[in-house]
C-alpha cells in the first residue's frame, strides 16, 4: 500500500518541475482537467460505488454520504477565500489532498485492485496539481521552492491514508458509510473542482471530449487487471 500512497507526490513533483520549465497552454490545461476528472469520476463509480451500496443496509450509506457533503461544504468554506496567491492555493490543495489521501485508504481496506485503480486516478489528479501551484508562482521564484512546496503539499496524500487505516478493523456497516463518505468526496472532487475550475478556461470540443477519453481509459485499465 504504501508504494502506492507516495506515487500521487511523485507525480505531483513531474507536473511542478514540468510547468516551471515549459508552462502549458490554458487550453491544454482545460483538456487535462477534464481528463482528470473522468478518471477520477470512474474511479468513483467503479471502485467505491459498489463497495458502498452492494450490501444489506442503507442507513450506513445515508450517514456517510451526508457526513461527505457537510465535509466537503465545510472544507469549501474555509477554502473558497484562501485559494487566493500561491500561498493560499497551497493551504487549500493540503486540505484536498488529506482528503484524497483518506479516500485513498478507503479504496485499500476495500481491496488491493480498488486501491490501485484510485491511486492511479489521484495521480492523474496530482500531476494536475502540480501544474496548478507551479502555474501561481511567480516567474522570478526558484524551481526549487516550486517543486518543494508542491511536494509538501501532495504529502497530505500518506498522512490521509494513514489517518484511515483503523477503517480496515471496523464493522461492515461503519466501512459502508465510510465508502459512502469516501464516494461523495470524489465526486466533489470532479463536480465542484476539477471540472468547475476547467470551465473557467478556454473550452475545445476536444478538450471537453478528454473527460470522456479519461473515464473510458480508466475502464480498459480496470478491466484489463481484472483478466
Amino acid at each position: 500500500m504504501w508504494f502506492y500512497v507516495f506515487i500521487p507526490v511523485a507525480v505531483a513533483a513531474l507536473g511542478a518541475i514540468y510547468t516551471s520549465v515549459w508552462p502549458p497552454s490554458d487550453k491544454m490545461v482545460n483538456a487535462f482537467q477534464h481528463f482528470a476528472a473522468g478518471v477520477v469520476f470512474y474511479a468513483a463509480a467503479g471502485e467505491l460505488l459498489p463497495d458502498a451500496t452492494q450490501r444489506p443496509w442503507i442507513w450506513p450509506i445515508i450517514i456517510g454520504g451526508i457526513l461527505g457533503i457537510v465535509v466537503m461544504l465545510l472544507l469549501r468554506h474555509f477554502t473558497e477565500k484562501a485559494k487566493q496567491g500561491p500561498t493560499g492555493l497551497m493551504a487549500a490543495s493540503a486540505f484536498d489532498a488529506v482528503i484524497d489521501g483518506i479516500v485513498l485508504g478507503l479504496g485499500f481496506s476495500a481491496g488491493q485492485h480498488q486501491g490501485l485503480l484510485l491511486a492511479i486516478a489521484l495521480a492523474i489528479e496530482f500531476l494536475f496539481l502540480g501544474l496548478s501551484i507551479a502555474g501561481a508562482f511567480s516567474r522570478k521564484t526558484s524551481r526549487w521552492m516550486i517543486i518543494g512546496g508542491t511536494v509538501s503539499v501532495s504529502l497530505g496524500v500518506p498522512l490521509g491514508s494513514l489517518l484511515a487505516l483503523p477503517i480496515g478493523t471496523w464493522p461492515l456497516s461503519y466501512k459502508m458509510a465510510a465508502f459512502a463518505f469516501g464516494l461523495v468526496a470524489l465526486l466533489y472532487l470532479v463536480a465542484e473542482e476539477l471540472l468547475a475550475e476547467a470551465h473557467e478556461k478556454p473550452e475545445t470540443s476536444w478538450g471537453t471530449a478528454m473527460f470522456f477519453v479519461g473515464f473510458l481509459a480508466l475502464t480498459v485499465l480496470d478491466q484489463a487487471l481484472r483478466s
